[in-house]
């Protein structure tokens, strides 16, 4: 199939094809003419490349994750494993970090609320 069905099929952008094919992550063969060609196989690797996306992971975390699934084995299922703990902890304290930064911003707007309030009983006054 062409880039173009394969887009539509996995439900992705074929600029999103694309990109995939530029930073490894999925392979074509071309026709004479240049034109791009891929399998039914590559319809499920875009839809599971768009899910360790959703997770959060990376191009280059993707890239280190695909051995586990191009060539099964114990060990690359427990690099992959290991891979994925690595980036649930990167998250984790991303979110604690978004947390902390949640909760300076409800101070201030406590501030601010507290401030506004005074302004207007000295308005009233």
């Amino acid at each position: 199939m062409r880039i173009g069905e394969l887009a539509s099929r996995a439900g992705v952008s074929v600029r999103s094809v694309r990109y995939y094919e530029e930073q490894g992550l999925l392979t074509s063969t071309r026709s004479v003419s240049g034109q791009r060609h891929y399998t039914e196989v590559e319809v499920e690797r875009v839809a599971f490349i768009q899910r360790l996306y959703a997770a959060g992971l990376s191009s280059r975390t993707i890239i280190e994750l695909l051995p586990c699934v191009d060539e099964p084995s114990e060990e690359n299922s427990d690099a992959a494993l290991e891979r994925m703990a690595l980036e649930r902890e990167r998250l984790s304290a991303h979110i604690d970090g978004l947390v902390r930064t949640r909760d300076t911003l409800d101070e201030l707007m406590a501030v601010a609320r507290t401030y506004r309030e005074q302004l207007g009983t000295a308005e009233a006054g």
